[in-house]
């Protein structure tokens, strides 16, 4: 009836599984859970191991790593039952009921269900304020702000879907290694006119990183967005950023904003690793960026 695949890189997993295996025994019903490990080769893997034990559950270590879009891909092909839950390695679950809620879904009439994701209500540490202060405010959301744009605001760290509906559609595998497979993924859908019925069934984003490596992430997530875009893979009127992007060119605004990026770049970066960080300012700091970037193509 049902496969939960973990994609995993040097991270402990064995408690998501523990308590998705007791789950899913709970609910009475076929199920395997596979997880793969894309080659970190870490220590964190002799923990991992243990997930042979519990039932009907395995625990693969690649010895070279494929890459995010790959491993998914592969965890897919491997499945031997007619849905699949997608889960992250960075995220707990949330509630006693979480499997029972997407057994619930499971409809001839649905293809693929999203549950949402949510963070931990006490401040983390000073270095990740940036990451948690993001997390909340754009990706935290309820049913109703993520059904204003189903496509935009579906994220793959948590979905229940057909296994007929993902071997039409799959992860690219020929974008770079970097940032954005999840968007190309959902903008696949729907384009193929795949819907995601969006229900409040979140798990816990555990893995929040520093504020310099988010920032890190984050232009490299640019990088990734200019080069979907510009190989005609995505269109520029999908993304948000672009779209202003391409405002700010036509009014010749976007020199101005390299100069901003140039000239107060350590402002930005000053006030993003700091306690209260902006998003306003993060905002700017990546558009700016891209303007940037752009500039020297």
């Amino acid at each position: 009836m049902l496969t939960a695949l973990i994609p995993t890189y040097n991270y402990d997993i064995y408690p998501l599984v523990v308590e998705l295996e007791s789950q899913l025994r709970k609910a009475n019903i076929v199920f395997e859970i596979l997880c793969i490990d894309d080659g970190s080769l870490s220590d964190l893997n002799k923990e991992n191991q243990k997930i042979n034990a519990l039932k009907n559950s395995l625990f693969i270590e690649n010895k070279t790593n494929i890459g995010r879009s790959a491993i998914r891909n592969l965890l897919a092909k491997k499945a031997k039952h007619e849905w699949l839950l997608f889960l992250d390695a960075d995220t707990q679950i949330s509630n006693k009921k979480f499997i029972e809620n997407y057994i619930d879904e499971i409809k001839p009439s649905n293809q693929i269900v999203y549950g949402g994701i949510c963070y931990q209500k006490n401040k983390p540490k000073k270095n990740q304020m940036l990451r948690w202060v993001y997390g909340n405010k754009r990706e935290a959301l309820n049913v109703t702000q993520r059904n204003k744009d189903k496509y935009l605001r579906f994220l793959t760290l948590n979905f229940l879907i057909k296994k007929s509906v993902f071997d039409q559609v799959k992860f690219n595998e020929s974008i770079p290694n970097s940032r954005h497979e999840d968007t190309l993924f959902a903008y696949d859908l729907k384009r193929s006119e795949i819907n995601i019925l969006h229900i409040n069934n979140p798990v816990y984003h555990m893995g929040i990183e520093t504020s310099k490596l988010f920032i890190k992430k984050s232009l490299e997530s640019v990088d990734s967005i200019v080069h979907l875009t510009n190989n005609n893979l995505i269109p520029k009127k999908h993304i948000k950023i672009m779209k202003v992007y391409d405002f700010l060119k036509k009014t010749f605004l976007n020199s101005f904003l390299i100069y901003i990026y140039v000239k107060h770049n350590s402002f930005f970066e000053k006030n993003l690793l700091s306690s209260r960080p902006s998003l306003l300012v993060f905002d700017l700091y990546r558009l700016s960026y891209l303007c940037l970037i752009n500039k020297r193509k």
